[in-house]
């Protein structure tokens, strides 16, 4: 019965409907449209960090003629959450957001208009240095994971529609 169910499965999966995103691996249609994507400059030291770590995902740069550009506007705040007794802050929370469009440069429509976004909890220490240090470290976490985001959200728009 086991043999008979693992040659009926691959029959089965092929019928519901899923295809692999990154099909064809660095020739794939997602992996092409990915590479010929251009960064516009981003405001900030979170600007900064955002494109390095869209650069890496999209792999820009690696040979493919630019067909998109992506726009990225970024909202990165820092609020204090926790009140301790002698009234100074004990907790942080770090939010970094992003809205961004893709837009196709031969001839200027939006390919993708979103945003995305994540969060970070930061404990606020009697070290000053340590407290700085956490919040350098939130940013820089959540700008890869802002990235990781956008980037599957990407390349979901340029698969190709079956």
């Amino acid at each position: 019965m086991k043999p008979l169910a693992a040659l009926l499965l691959p029959l089965m999966l092929s019928a519901c409907g899923l295809h692999p995103l990154y099909a064809g691996g660095g020739n794939g249609a997602v992996a092409q449209g990915l590479a010929a994507i251009d960064i516009s400059p981003i405001e900030g030291r979170a600007g900064w960090l955002m494109r390095n770590a869209l650069s890496d995902r999209l792999r820009t740069g690696a040979g493919a003629p630019v067909r998109y550009r992506l726009d990225v506007r970024l909202d990165d705040k820092l609020e204090g959450l926790g009140l301790l007794s002698d009234d100074t802050i004990g907790r942080e929370r770090r939010t970094l957001r992003a809205r961004y469009q893709l837009v196709d440069l031969t001839n200027g429509n939006i390919v993708l208009d979103a945003t995305a976004g994540s969060d970070a909890g930061i404990d606020v220490v009697s070290s000053e240095y340590a407290t700085i240090a956490a919040e350098n470290t939130a940013l820089e976490n959540l700008s890869r994971d802002v990235a990781d985001r956008m980037v599957t959200a990407i390349a979901l728009q340029l698969r190709p529609k079956n």
